[in-house]
């Protein structure tokens, strides 16, 4: 594929970003003198995140090169239809907000391991423990990589290999400084993302009023709707090419809002955000990550609909093809950013690697939170000290990414990046959320009920796949689910015990006014895109 590569000025405005994220980095984390305290300072900068930051650092940890690179390509796959990964989490953010942010803060707590182990047992916190170690490290970690460094290679003429190393060491430089280092810094992150994000959203569009004759961001359009009047609906029918990835209304009333609520409300990188945070803090936080999340369709979907529309016309022909002539749908985003102005281009450049550095930061943390407190603390040294544990943490993240580091390079061979994260995430979904959702709200629920959810997850969601391939994998994950919770019932049933370690006060799940207004202010945007693009 062809590249323009970056112009001088381009690099003078990423060597801003660069630098503006660096000093403000180390000037929080002299300033808090992070590193210096406790483990849970390291690890969650407990008390210490306002609700703005605890917003932007969810999103950021949540935005990454899968959004910019991996969504725009579904875009111009699928069209508006993969949004609803999006629009559907700023529903079920509040319905984490409510629910779920109040039972960990009144248990005090901070790793989802720990409460498996205080609801559950050792074995059940340990095995899920290890299960999301895998996944962090093997799905998330890798995918960012590799799509980081394809938008690398793609728009610049850098080495593929050495963009996997420079992001890998530029997101360790930024996870050295905890949890609070990263969550001030996502905040400029979030910032420059949005920016570069829309300079290449006006960019697309009015490209595609320029080829029809018009001029205009509104004019662009209203002509991709035109143009493509197939990438412009919500729901797809049964029988279009890709209802195996977006079943009908399985996204909007099915499987989704399993896979949504455990990603938002049970998965350590996410939640660990709002852990270190007091109630109100945290809901604001969330509600206001709940508001950004509506705008991410705009920033990453919309260019990938307009490649479509102009590629479509004739345009990029040949930069949409890979090394073996077939049209890679990932290259749409790399392809908008080579036709960028010099600086803007720079600027949507520096938005791509803040998306990636800050999401890399994120789940790098989280691998070391977990294996520090919930595998080495327990079973390799309990009497470790607070400074050993960072330590441990810091080495946990430079393994986790020498790993990912090795495996990326596999994954040049997909053609959706961003559809293989969500298939393959989900095989661990159904009994991860099952495990939560009853530990939280249903008291008769045993630990041997847990241990065989755990246990049956993978080997169920395996075999549908390839007994049954037919069926869209969000389908799969909803009757995996109903299959474990059913067995969770049935075996918790057979045992007349309650449990009483995890404290539920349901005083907790009254919210203020501000929140129940912005709540309703996000239903209603949500029902009129769906009304609309349905």
């Amino acid at each position: 594929m062809h590249t323009t590569g970056l112009h001088l000025l381009d690099y003078l405005v990423f060597a801003l970003y660069f630098i503006a994220v660096s000093a403000y980095g180390y000037w929080i984390y002299r300033r808090k003198q992070t590193g210096n305290n406790t483990a849970g300072d390291y690890f969650l900068a407990e008390g210490s995140l306002t609700y703005w930051a605890i917003g932007a650092s969810l999103i950021a940890s949540n935005i990454s090169a899968e959004h910019f690179i991996g969504m725009s390509g579904s875009g111009f796959a699928i069209g508006l239809a993969i949004s609803t990964y999006e629009w559907m989490s700023a529903a079920t953010l509040l319905v984490v907000a409510v629910f779920f942010v109040p039972v960990y803060l009144k248990n005090k707590i901070y790793t989802m391991p720990q409460f498996l182990r205080s609801r559950y047992s050792p074995l059940v916190a340990t095995l899920m423990a290890v299960f999301w170690l895998l996944a962090y490290v093997f799905v998330n970690l890798t995918s960012i990589l590799y799509l980081g460094a394809l938008a690398l290679e793609l728009t610049t003429g850098l080495d593929f290999y050495a963009a996997i190393l420079g992001l890998a060491l530029f997101a360790i430089f930024i996870t050295i400084g905890g949890m609070r280092v990263i969550g001030y810094t996502d905040v400029v992150q979030v910032a420059v993302l949005v920016l570069g994000g829309l300079a290449t959203v006006y960019l697309a569009l009015s490209m595609v009023a320029e080829h029809y004759g018009s001029e205009g961001v509104f004019a662009g359009l209203a002509l991709i709707r035109e143009k493509a009047p197939s990438h412009f609906h919500m729901i797809l029918p049964k029988g279009h090419q890709y209802y195996k990835d977006l079943p009908g209304l399985t996204v909007l009333i099915g499987a989704m809002w399993i896979n949504n609520l455990n990603y938002w409300g049970c998965n350590q990188y996410i939640i660990q955000r709002a852990l270190g945070a007091d109630l109100p803090t945290a809901r604001k936080g969330i509600l206001f990550a709940a508001f950004l999340k509506l705008l991410i369709p705009v920033i990453v979907v919309l260019p990938g609909i307009s490649a479509f529309v102009l590629y479509s016309e004739g345009m990029f022909q040949q930069e949409m093809l890979d090394a073996n002539g077939v049209v890679k749908p990932d290259f749409a985003y790399p392809t908008l950013l080579n036709l960028l102005p010099m600086g803007m281009k720079g600027l949507a450049f520096a938005a791509l690697i803040a998306a990636v550095v800050a999401s890399l930061a994120g789940k790098a943390n989280s691998v070391a939170t977990i294996f520090s407190l919930d595998i080495y603390k327990r079973y390799f040294d309990k009497e470790a000290s607070d400074a050993k544990l960072v330590r441990v943490g810091k080495i946990a993240i430079a393994v986790s990414m020498l790993i990912a580091i090795m495996v990326a390079p596999q994954l040049r061979s997909l053609e959706q990046t961003y559809q293989f994260i969500q298939e393959y995430m989900s095989f661990i979904t159904p009994g991860a959320f099952a495990i939560f959702l009853l530990g939280m709200f249903w008291r008769r629920t045993t630990s041997g009920a847990a241990l065989a959810a755990a246990l049956l997850t993978i080997p169920l969601s395996a075999a549908f796949k390839f007994l049954v391939p037919e069926i869209p994998f969000l389908d799969r994950l909803g009757w995996v689910f109903v299959l474990i919770v059913g067995l969770m019932v049935v075996m918790s049933l057979s045992r007349n015990k309650e449990d009483t370690s995890i404290e539920i006060d349901v005083k907790l799940f009254r919210v203020e006014p501000s929140f129940i207004v912005g709540g309703v202010i996000i239903c209603g945007i949500l029902t009129a895109l769906y009304t609309v693009f349905w």
